[in-house]
């Protein structure tokens, strides 16, 4: 059987899990409460950056397979298969997610149920969300018990998102019942034939996945940057001590890069919410340690700060800095929870003049900082600069030619807040260079 999908919520996740179902074959319908998103992406305009996924955009809504509504009756009638997508952000002044946009697509599309149907949730959310989706999706639906509810939390990474969403490295559902695996693997049928590994699950494990990933890698990072922390006191080098580390079959070179730490839209909103969840289920002391992996990484945006504020001499008064970067990592427009904004915008805080320059995410970085300033290229961010900061770590960057980029500055420092650029070469064209973490 042929499913027909609708992806509700066309945000980062649900615009990639629709245009990619539909290049896999299906006929997908993407809803979203806003119609101003819903005409641009019916026009073929993604709202975000991602390689790849504008392609397939365009090719979907072309082939007919795609398109996109705001109707959750004409999606209920037309889907088999229901993926809910939307967003579980951190609640304003506390850890916890809000999943207030969950619970409104069910009370929205329930209503409209009227025959047998599958509803997959696919969002970020705490354990013990998805049985409760389960029993107001039966109680809400006029087809009642024919609607069932399995969880399949996905595992996407910026800037990759197509391929993860083509080629997973793992498929994870949650169900209570047979019928939901049956069709599941009918959907996901290419991935399976290619070797991915299916893991079929309870909703409470299905939820956890996500988080515990989530937390593993969070605390990696933080690992080696609290690693930073003692090179610095010990006058050692982070770096290499990271290259050692890597060696290590247990151990892994993976998600072991020193530097400015995480942000983004998942990993600090999803560990703060897991501490969150844990505290309501009694098991807070299992995540203490998350507390110090949050404030590590912290920590290492305002040490970035400490650094350029020694290189400009004690003081950012009077001082112009270049910015590079201000998404929160390469290949995406994404500048939630961003490091490399937080310090820019913590350094005009203090006097300094900020020019900041990134590759796409200058118009977000506009919107939501607009008493920054920004430059058309790298050259441009760095002109009069008395300090430079690398901050997001895009391959433009690690290609810049340190004479050509010294020739425009007021003076040759650099704050590498990434261990991407060759210490030796930047010196060696007459640059003082820092990192964190290193001599």
């Amino acid at each position: 059987m042929s499913y027909r999908l609708t992806v509700l919520g066309t945000g980062y996740l649900g615009a990639t899990h629709a245009a990619c179902m539909a290049a896999l074959g299906f006929e997908v319908i993407g809803l979203d409460v806003d119609p101003v998103k819903v005409a641009r992406l019916q026009a073929g305009e993604l709202p975000i950056h991602e390689p790849g996924l504008e392609e397939l955009l365009q090719q979907g809504l072309a082939s007919g397979r795609l398109r996109f509504t705001t109707s959750y009756q004409e999606a209920a009638e037309f889907g088999d298969v229901h993926f809910i997508c939307v967003g579980t952000p951190q609640k304003k002044g506390e850890y916890a997610a809000d999943i207030s946009y969950l619970d409104a697509v069910v009370e929205s599309l329930a209503p409209h149920l009227t025959r047998e149907c599958l509803v997959i949730g696919k969002s970020t959310v705490p354990v013990g969300t998805a049985q409760r989706l389960a029993d107001k999706l039966a109680r809400l639906s006029p087809a009642g018990d024919l609607v069932e509810l399995a969880w399949n939390p996905e595992f996407l990474r910026e800037g990759f998102a197509v391929r993860d969403t083509m080629h997973p490295d793992r498929i994870v559902l949650g169900v209570v019942s047979e019928k939901p695996e049956k069709v599941m693997r009918e959907v996901y049928e290419s991935m399976l034939a290619e070797g991915t590994p299916l893991i079929i699950t309870d909703y409470p494990t299905a939820e956890l996945v996500k988080v515990a990933a989530n937390a593993f890698l969070a605390t990696k990072i933080s690992f080696i940057n609290a690693m930073a922390e003692v090179c610095e006191a010990a006058h050692a080098d982070v770096k290499d001590l990271s290259l050692a580390l890597s060696f290590d079959e247990r151990i892994g070179g993976r998600f072991l890069n020193p530097g400015l730490g995480f942000g983004g839209g998942c990993l600090p909103k999803d560990i703060r919410a897991f501490m969150a969840r844990a505290g309501e289920l009694g098991a807070d002391q299992a995540l203490t340690f998350l507390r110090e992996v949050d404030a590590i990484n912290m920590r290492r945006r305002a040490r970035m700060v400490d650094l350029a504020r020694e290189l400009a001499g004690g003081s950012f008064r009077g001082c112009t800095v270049g910015v590079l970067g201000a998404a929160f990592k390469p290949n995406s427009d994404d500048i939630r929870d961003s490091p490399a904004l937080d310090v820019a915008v913590n350094i005009r805080e203090q006097g300094g003049k900020v020019t900041v320059y990134d590759p796409v995410a200058l118009d977000n970085a506009r919107m939501a900082h607009p008493a920054l300033g920004y430059g058309r290229s790298a050259l441009e961010a760095a002109k009069g600069a008395h300090v430079v900061l690398l901050l997001t770590e895009w391959q433009e960057f690690i290609d810049l030619d340190p004479e050509k980029l010294g020739e425009v500055v007021a003076a040759r420092k650099i704050v590498d807040g990434r261990n991407a650029l060759d210490a030796e070469t930047w010196r060696a064209a007459g640059w003082h260079y820092r990192a964190l973490g290193r001599p």
